[in-house]
């Protein structure tokens, strides 16, 4: 059911067809609301505007409750169904467009001056319609709260006068619309992604309004708009094409020593709704806050106006005394507190007297999951219909006999209100991410052939005559290699441990291919182990589990946040290897707080309802407890036994619990290394679920294998694997990789503030505390933490501190670390120990000291450490003020504070989490690797020395049947190079008139050098068309490039040559079955047939004797597009076609 149906259904109440001929009877009619609650508030005031055809203004008590009240009214407003609704609903939101100590916030500024163009729009098509006797196309409903209005705007006069409008087929100079931009005052940029900003890119100026939430793009043919269109700011892709806009820019608040506010541009035919106008009015008089405007006046003024205007009140007593009562009877949802006996008994209560049910979920998968489980627990199943949005609170109304519910309040969840503006703030972090990782001079660089270097820039030298885009490398004693552009793909931005220098290679020294050599033999070593390993659990059988059951669905249902589509994958993906007889072995990674022990859970909650038991490994003894505490808590409505063992417990007691596990009478216990151990006896163990496998030793590993023979195995990781360790475990281990964070979480409330702000301190510790809450006060530097200990009790003396760091002993540590898990402190002052796994979900605000030292990764993961419930977290990252942090500390505390949650986008920044060691394939040593090889080339040589172990072991004669079906067989090897470099004399790039900003022509380059396929470059050249305007030659052949890489990877030539119209091919060395290959006989028979313009070479050495490289000089190829012709049709066989 649409949510419309529903809104339809609730103006179905007689009361509002009262109340809309009240308001009909002329102006200053007061009507009183009574007996309305939760989200039948925003139901009943749109249907009576909607009956009304009016424009309405809606004043909430606070930003938070007019934040709710437009999300409510935009969801049902959202898809217009044509029954009843004379006009179309525009719904706004007026919000202050300053937070905190931080100034304008553009996505909030945004939105103030969309809805002021929209309202002086309508009140220039309201003289219009008067004028002309027509009737309005469309009504304007804005949402506000007394603060915003309070703030004052642009004068109308002054905002029509920094209004600029642009139509498709209008006739304008690109060159005077510059001007005209610069007069309302944006500025010019190379690329857009805030408010007042434009750029220019030939024929396209991209534009972006106060007014809008998208930027726009204008298309020009000479001197006339051709398009318009709206893009995306992180993609920089068009979105959808418009036929004409408005452009904001910057206007004052005064005018003629006169204050304006949203009030003066407000029709006298708008109807004002409110909770409450008597605290509407109180807190404009000046009792809350203090803004330019003198609000006392704005009170006066604004009492007069509104008793002579149409108002509703939805309250219980009206503010005015003249004024007409319509009484409702509902009521808000009752609290169910997980608990399915209650909302079944509650629904079936209903259902007798004769309610029809309604349940309101964003996603229908959580519907379908209510369904089921009503399905599986009652004989006389539940009948509910279920509507595809949800508003902020369900209600029940009497008078209808509906019963309307909402999915999050059922099973709690924070319900998350995305308001249209945040495209400003994402645009900033977004455009942050992009300096951070863009090449600048002096940055170490990687070349995967010659080792570490500086990046000396983007140079343009001369070849064979002919002007060539190369980038410049400066190794160690000052020697230079120059790299041309479509070999790009060589190269990559060092990225090793924060702060560390790498070491500048010496080119010609050989000591760079020895390092690449030792690492590939390590991995080799390693990978062989894990695949005979795995081959020989491949061969066991083990245990098949049943489909989810109705409590397996109840457990899922009641999950705090939606599930993201990796999750869901993940654990669709372990169901089904739980129920197939084969034994499971899965490895789940993802970034902090991103629901891999939510994974678990359901995992394990599985075993047990199978009967079987369930080990859950963890490497230390605070992790074990606070585990035990998150699975206690999930499955506490749940016949699930839940145990831990751990130092704490006495020898009695852990007799007693082992002599329990031996009989059958625990489902899922908790444990460190002592789970392995002979003491512990399983009466039949099903499941083992490890956490953070790579901090466990050697002899604990080995112990595991034994005990994993057959057992299902889930293991998971915070350290998010790269793609290219999917190769690394070649298939042996199953792999879930989860990349996006909970939807619904509650977003972080981020502030930067400096030292000497203790007030904000202070007040940020009362607050946690006085809401039960924890806090977690971090510095990196141990000798710091005694002074901050010292300064926090003078602030809060109440505040009971613990202090934690890694010198400690780890008995002392750990037993610190439980007490504060266990509430026996308010804060944890601690160095980044907390950063690696301790989950806290009652610690909601966290105190960075000196957060301009850390990395972007690092104060990300910081931050996730809280935010982990249903309540609102706050992160305050304190650094000395803006003027004394270096450029790169700057960006990333504005790239943090700007965006509350960092979602996917930060993923780039994520590798940072591989660098610093914290395991995977190799261990400890991967660190060392990656320092001296930069992250990037590391990942290059694993995949590398990991297809050279799977060649050898598919052609090795000591290679077993179960091996070779694990790997896969031989797939005849598709690709004979690796990798293809090129070099040409030909002009090959995108000019400088094409795309100016040298750091996104580098960006480019480096992202043509790593597609794929055709898709993908097909999909890139719409993009540059798209942002930068028609390919010119020289761009088009560039593209061509990678298609004849990829041709040459084929046909096994690791280097092409295209100069003076000559092709020469140099064949892969060190592979003899090359010479016997497919590939190699077609360029064979093209030369030998083709001798007058082929020649095939075996190159020599000085003495004459083979060196084992052979190349063919193929001549009359003038073109990068010729050549893909001419190998294409060798490689289809078809060249003997005239």
């Amino acid at each position: 059911m649409h949510i419309e149906e529903l809104a339809e259904l609730m103006a179905m109440h007689p009361e509002v067809e009262a109340a809309s001929k009240e308001l009909g009877k002329g102006k200053g009619k007061h009507l009183l609301l009574s007996g309305l609650y939760a989200s039948a508030r925003s139901m009943l005031l749109c249907a009576i505007q909607q009956r009304t055809s009016r424009p309405m203004v809606v004043v909430m008590d606070n930003a938070d409750e007019a934040q709710y009240m437009y999300s409510d009214l935009s969801a049902i407003n959202d898809k217009q169904s044509t029954i009843n609704i004379p006009v179309g609903i525009k719904v706004l939101f007026f919000p202050v467009s300053k937070r905190r100590r931080q100034g304008v916030d553009e996505a909030l500024a945004i939105q103030r001056t969309e809805t002021l163009s929209q309202l002086a729009i309508n009140n220039e098509q309201l003289t219009i319609n008067m004028q002309s006797g027509a009737k309005a196309s469309q009504c304007t409903v804005i949402v506000t709260y007394p603060e915003a209005i309070m703030e004052s705007v642009p004068a109308p006069k002054a905002l029509e006068q920094n209004t600029l409008y642009l139509t498709t087929g209008q006739e304008i100079q690109v060159s005077r619309l510059g001007e005209q931009l610069g007069e309302l005052g944006f500025t010019r940029v190379d690329f857009v992604y805030e408010p007042g900003q434009y750029a220019v890119r030939g024929g396209i100026v991209d534009v972006y309004s106060y007014s809008h939430d998208d930027p726009f793009r204008l298309d020009f043919f000479g001197d006339e708009i051709d398009s318009i269109r709206t893009f995306d700011i992180e993609t920089q892709l068009s979105k959808d094409k418009v036929r004409q806009i408005d452009i904001v820019g910057v206007t004052s608040g005064k005018e003629q020593g006169k204050d304006y506010t949203i009030a003066d541009y407000i029709g006298e035919d708008t109807i004002w709704a409110s909770n409450d106008f008597s605290l509407l009015f109180y807190k404009l008089g000046g009792q809350v806050g203090s803004t330019e405007l003198k609000e006392s006046d704005l009170s006066e003024v604004l009492k007069k106006r509104l008793a002579e205007t149409d108002t509703i009140e939805v309250n219980e007593k009206s503010y005015f005394g003249n004024h007409s009562r319509l009484a409702f009877d509902t009521l808000p949802q009752p609290v169910f507190h997980k608990n399915f006996d209650l909302l079944t008994d509650d629904l079936r209560g209903k259902m007798a007297e004769g309610y029809k049910l309604y349940i309101l979920a964003d996603q229908k998968k959580q519907t379908d999951r209510l369904a089921a489980i009503f399905e599986d627990i009652a004989d006389d199943p539940i009948r509910f219909t279920a509507v595809d949005r949800t508003l902020h609170a369900g209600f029940v109304d009497k008078g209808l006999k509906i019963c309307c519910y909402t999915d999050h309040e059922i099973f709690e969840r924070f319900h998350r209100v995305a308001l249209t503006s945040e495209n400003a703030r994402r645009g900033k972090a977004i455009i942050t991410l992009k300096e951070i990782n863009q090449l600048q001079i002096g940055d170490y660089v990687v070349h995967s052939d010659h080792g570490i270097a500086r990046f000396g820039g983007l140079v343009t030298t001369p070849v064979n005559g002919k002007p060539q885009e190369m980038i410049k490398l400066v190794f160690r004693d000052g020697d230079c290699v120059f790299v041309s552009i479509h070999n790009l793909h060589r190269i990559s931005k060092y990225k090793g441990r924060e702060g560390a220098e790498p070491t500048i290679s010496k080119l010609g020294s050989g000591a760079w291919e020895r390092l690449k050599e030792r690492t590939k033999d390590k991995v080799k070593d390693i990978a062989r182990d894990l695949i005979k390993l795995y081959a020989t659990r491949k061969q066991q059988k083990g245990f098949a589990y049943t489909p989810d059951g109705y409590m397996q669905h109840e457990l899922e249902a009641s999950f705090l946040y939606e599930d993201t589509p990796d999750q869901a994958k993940a654990t669709a993906d372990i169901k089904r290897d739980m129920e197939s007889p084969m034994p499971m072995d899965r490895l789940v990674c993802g970034d902090v707080g991103f629901g891999k022990t939510e994974v678990a859970m359901r995992a394990a909650f599985k075993a047990a309802t199978d009967g079987k038991q369930v080990a859950v490994l963890v490497p230390t003894t605070v992790l074990a407890l606070q585990h035990y505490n998150t699975f206690k808590e999930r499955m506490k409505n749940f016949p699930a036994r839940i145990e831990y063992l751990s130092r704490g417990k006495s020898a009695k007691e852990v007799r007693e619990l082992l002599a329990d596990l031996e009989a059958g009478k625990i489902d899922i216990l908790i444990g460190t290394h002592k789970l392995v151990g002979k003491s512990v006896k399983w009466h039949d163990l099903g499941l083992l679920i490890i956490d953070e496998e790579q901090k466990f030793g050697v002899a604990v590993k080995d112990k595991l294998k034994s005990l994993r023979t057959n057992v299902d195995v889930l293991t998971l990781t915070a350290t998010p694997i790269p793609r290219t360790l999917q190769f690394s475990l070649l298939g042996a281990r199953d792999l879930s990789v989860m990349t996006t964070p909970p939807q619904n979480r509650y977003p972080v409330q981020t502030e930067l503030i400096t030292p000497d702000d203790e007030d904000i301190i202070k007040e940020a510790i009362d607050l946690e505390m006085q809401r039960n809450g924890q806090i977690f006060i971090v510095n990196n530097r141990i000798e710091m933490l005694e002074r901050i200990e010292r300064k926090i009790h003078t602030l809060c003396p109440e505040a009971r501190i613990v202090v934690a760091h890694g010198q400690m002993p780890t008995e002392e540590m750990e037993q610190r670390l439980e007490d504060f898990i266990n509430y026996d402190y308010d804060i944890l002052l601690s160095t980044t120990i907390i950063e690696s796994g301790v989950d806290i979900p009652n610690v909601n605000t966290i105190i960075i000291y000196s957060a301009q030292h850390y990395g972007l990764a690092d104060l990300h993961q910081l931050r996730g450490r809280v935010g982990r419930s249903n309540k609102k977290a706050y992160c305050y990252l304190v650094a000395p003020s803006r003027e004394l942090l270096t450029e790169d500390a700057r960006r990333r505390l504005d790239a943090l504070s700007t965006f509350a949650e960092l979602g996917a986008g930060f993923n780039l920044a994520m590798q940072d989490l591989d660098i610093r060691g914290a395991g995977n394939l190799l261990g400890a040593e991967q660190s060392g690797f990656i320092a001296d090889l930069g992250y990037e080339t590391y990942q290059r040589i694993l995949n590398e020395a990991v297809q050279e172990l799977k060649d050898e072991l598919l052609n090795g004669d000591d290679t077993d049947e179960s091996t070779a079906l694990l790997l896969g067989g031989n797939d005849n090897r598709k690709l004979w190079a690796q990798d293809s470099q090129l070099e040409s004399d030909l002009p090959l790039g995108f000019p400088n008139d094409y795309v100016e900003n040298i750091s996104e022509r580098i960006a480019l380059y480096r992202e043509l050098d790593g597609l794929r396929n055709e898709d993908q470059l097909t999909e890139f050249k719409k993009r540059m068309i798209d942002r930068f305007g028609p390919l010119p030659e020289e761009a088009d052949e560039l593209l061509n490039v990678v298609r004849l890489r990829w041709i040459c990877c084929r046909l096994g030539v690791e280097k092409v040559m295209l100069k003076s119209g000559r092709l020469v091919l140099y064949f892969v060395q060190n592979d003899d079955r090359y010479w016997h290959s497919e590939a190699f006989g077609k360029i064979i028979s093209f030369v030998v047939n083709r001798a007058q313009r082929c020649q095939l070479v075996e190159e020599k050495d000085k003495k004459g004797k083979p060196t084992g490289r052979r190349y063919a000089t193929i001549m009359q190829v003038q073109t990068v597009g010729g050549a893909i012709n001419l190998l294409g049709k060798i490689e289809n066989g078809t060249w003997e076609e005239k």
